[in-house]
């Protein structure tokens, strides 16, 4: 297996760098690099093909590892990692080629300061890619006020503004239905109960097809599930954020829920991607996250720098390694890590092929070890299923 992913990893370098491109086209007397490039294009994705599997126990079935697209447009701004809409568009159609059918998007996914709304952007992929071909998700319950110059957030399960966020995100995302509909936050102040009942009324009405629930507490999705059956739960899980494994997970495999993991990267601290808080824009929302201040930041990546040796003499990357790690916590999770680049898509699509043994995994989580700084901020974590 080992010879295989290491086989992968040498035809993507050949697919990736167009000075390796060029050299061949040299050497083989081709006219065009094109015929190369559709060479190689088509073999790669046969070789590295993501697996389909059912979420859950109601009937959905999706790429094994999704993509989430919220740093496309929002939350996310690396110096030096800036790309266009053309190739954020581009960059969901080569997921499609290798299998990657499952997108991740959410009406809170915007860019206040531009006006650039994520749903619309995978809206446009939908459109140039065939949206039959793709299994959406989107997310709702976090609404924006506006109070004075900034906005507020707010967390509502009422059906209304279920309602009024369903029609919005039906329009930005230029279709007449959604796949998986999930419940960004829990409200504390409306029973889930009610929410679900209006839920199952949108099932009924042909809007959305199943129902997942992100951040809830083991007891919110034990109600929930009473009154409608739950294809999954989205929770943060990754090496550096375990807590859900000894209460929520147990509950949801009872239930024959689907559990999709959510920054299994870190939120790009398991990539080596990130060396210093220098490196995010200001407007970037980890610029106020516990973990990547910077004194707890260079204290994580200490870590991180162990794990890419320990990678390295795998023959993997560390964000790999730190993929094919969540993949190995069973076949009813599914990680949803995000890119807005194709080199980065198909690196990460190479962790779905990889298998680590119970010691690799224990060598692993030892490297790791303990995160310093909270997930979220004091804001975040009181909304979060550990705030309830």
């Amino acid at each position: 297996m080992n010879n295989y992913i290491l086989l992968i990893n040498l035809f993507k370098l050949i697919y990736l760098y167009s000075s390796f491109k060029l050299f061949l086209v040299v050497i083989l007397f081709i006219d065009t690099e094109y015929k190369i490039l559709f060479f190689f294009d088509n073999y790669l994705n046969k070789m590295i093909q993501v697996e389909q599997r059912l979420l859950g126990s109601q009937g959905l079935s999706v790429s094994c590892q999704g993509l989430g697209t919220a740093g496309m447009t929002a939350f996310y701004f690396v110096k030096g990692q800036e790309t266009d809409e053309e190739e954020k568009i581009n960059t969901i159609g080569e997921a499609l080629k290798i299998g990657i059918n499952y997108l991740d998007t959410a009406w809170l996914y915007q860019n206040l300061k531009t006006g650039e709304a994520n749903e619309e952007l995978v809206g446009k992929a939908l459109k140039k890619f065939g949206r039959k071909n793709f299994v959406v998700g989107t997310k709702f319950g976090i609404g924006l006020k506006k109070v004075g110059d900034k906005f507020e957030r707010f967390i509502s399960g009422r059906p209304d503004f279920i309602r009024e966020q369903l029609a919005e995100s039906l329009k930005r995302l230029d279709t007449d239905y959604i796949d998986l509909y999930t419940m960004h936050r829990m409200d504390p102040n409306t029973p889930i109960e009610e929410t679900m009942k209006c839920l199952l009324e949108l099932q009924k009405e042909g809007k959305i097809r199943y129902v997942a629930l992100s951040e809830c507490t083991s007891e919110e999705l034990v109600r929930a599930h009473k009154i409608m059956p739950i294809s999954a739960i989205q929770m943060e899980w990754s090496l550096n954020t375990r807590d859900i494994e000894n209460d929520i997970v147990p509950v949801a495999r009872k239930l024959g829920v689907g559990i999709v993991a959510y920054s299994p990267l870190g939120r790009g601290m398991l990539s080596g991607t990130i060396s210093k808080s220098g490196d995010l824009y200001d407007e970037d929302f980890r610029k106020g996250n516990p973990r990547f201040i910077e004194e707890n930041l260079q204290k994580n990546l200490e870590k991180t720098k162990l794990l890419e040796e320990y990678a390295k003499r795998k023959g993997y990357s560390a964000a790999q390694i730190s993929l094919a790690w969540v993949h190995s916590r069973g076949k009813d999770v599914f990680p949803i890590p995000g890119t807005k680049s194709t080199k980065r898509l198909l690196e990460n699509a190479v962790a779905a092929k990889i298998i680590l043994n119970e010691n690799e995994c224990r060598e692993i989580e030892e490297i790791v070890g303990e995160t310093f700084g909270a997930r979220y901020d004091e804001g975040g974590m009181k909304i979060s299923y550990q705030g309830r």
